[in-house]
This record gives structure tokens, C-alpha cells and sequence, in this order.
């Protein structure tokens, strides 16, 4: 499915959040790099896949009607083997029954170690889109940590961005923890940028509708 039939699939369905699957396949179709999500809905699937990917794998909760799902319990991390996906699947299920009965799951494969980054666009009243970059996690709400630019940006901007933080001295590399690949960092910020002014002005959402978008 290509970039713009997903964002005619949203916007028809009158939602201004995309979905975790639905978010994957276009920075996918992007070039951009992302772990791989499958959607199941039933737990012999899910335990079915996590064989399939290999564990450690993590569990989802996938619905329109849920943005946070950490904070609800829509998370379950770090599974080693197959009874604690099935358990996983139907603690998530029972906790989302209400709000969503037809919900589904994805399930992907537990990435850890590195540190955690944001990036992102929005919309500025004043100065249209911006591109902005942080640590990620619970630091960019605690710290606001974070760096903007005006898009389209250049792998100099991005450069620029990335050791502006405060939190740059992390991602170098901190107390005998590695450093990131700082070079696949700007990668992606620039990638960013540029699919965000790919996207034609009458498919992203109004700012006035929902500021976090384009």
C-alpha cells in the first residue's frame, strides 16, 4: 500500500492519529529503517509468529481508539518463550475489552541496548512545518530536551541538530557505554524531512485538527 493510500485510508476513516502498523509501512515506504510488526488476533498466531521471528519478542495492543498504550497496559516486553506470549495476549485483550473488543495485537521483536531518541514533525502556526529531535522515552516529556529546524533540512542541519542537545554526551557515549552511529542518526532525520515534504498539503491533517501532525 503505498504513502498516499494510507493517509486517503486515515483521513476517510475521519481519525488524526495513524496506527502503529499503518506508521511502519510508510516510513518503510520511505526508505526509512524500522522493526518489522505483524498483526494477529488470536493467541495461537501471536505465539505462532514470535516462533517465527524468534524471542524475545514484544506484544502491542492496535487500535484507533488507543494512542497510549504503555500507559494502559498495552505493552508487555521482553517475552522469552511461548506461554508468556499467550499470557501476554490475553492480559492485553482483557484490559482493552471495553474500549475496543475487535482490537488487534502486533507483535514484533525486542530491540534493546542503545539509547533512546525522538524525532518527529509538526506544525508551527507561525512557521509551518518543523522537524524536531531529542532523547526519547520518558526524557523527552521530563527534560524537553529537544532541537528544531525548519524542514526541508540538509545532513548539515541534521548534524547540527543532533549535537545540540544536552543529552548529545549519551549518544557519544557515557561512563564506559558505547556511542550510537551518529552518521545513521542524520540518515534518518534527513529521511524524515524529506517524506514529510513528499506528502501533498490536501493529504496530511489540518493543524488546527491536530497540532502533533504535519
Amino acid at each position: 500500500m503505498s504513502i498516499h493510500s494510507i493517509f486517503e485510508r486515515v483521513r476517510g476513516e475521519e481519525r488524526v492519529v495513524l496506527m502503529q502498523t499503518e506508521s511502519k509501512a510508510i516510513l518503510k515506504e520511505a526508505g526509512l529503517p524500522v522493526i518489522g510488526c505483524w498483526e494477529v488476533h488470536s493467541a495461537p498466531k501471536a505465539v505462532q509468529l514470535s516462533e517465527s521471528i524468534g524471542f524475545p519478542v514484544v506484544l502491542k495492543i492496535l487500535s484507533p481508539e488507543v494512542t497510549h498504550k504503555s500507559e494502559r497496559e498495552g505493552v508487555k516486553l521482553n517475552l522469552h518463550n511461548k506461554e508468556a506470549v499467550r499470557k501476554a495476549y490475553h492480559e492485553i485483550k482483557r484490559a482493552f475489552g471495553k474500549i475496543d473488543p475487535d482490537a488487534g495485537l502486533t507483535v514484533q521483536k525486542m530491540v534493546d541496548g542503545g539509547v533512546e531518541t525522538i524525532a518527529g514533525v509538526a506544525h508551527d502556526p507561525q512557521f509551518g512545518p518543523v522537524i524536531m529531535f531529542g532523547l526519547g522515552g520518558i526524557f523527552v516529556e521530563l527534560l524537553r530536551d529537544i532541537a528544531f529546524r525548519l524542514i526541508p533540512i540538509d545532513r548539515g542541519d541534521a548534524h547540527e541538530m543532533i549535537r545540540e542537545i544536552k543529552g548529545y554526551p549519551l549518544l557519544q557515549g557515557f561512563r564506559g557505554r558505547p556511542g550510537v552511529n551518529i552518521g545513521a542518526l542524520e540518515e534518518v532525520m534527513m529521511g524524515i524531512s524529506n517524506l514529510a515534504t513528499s506528502i501533498p498539503r490536501n493529504l496530511r491533517n489540518r493543524p488546527e485538527s491536530h497540532p502533533g501532525l504535519f
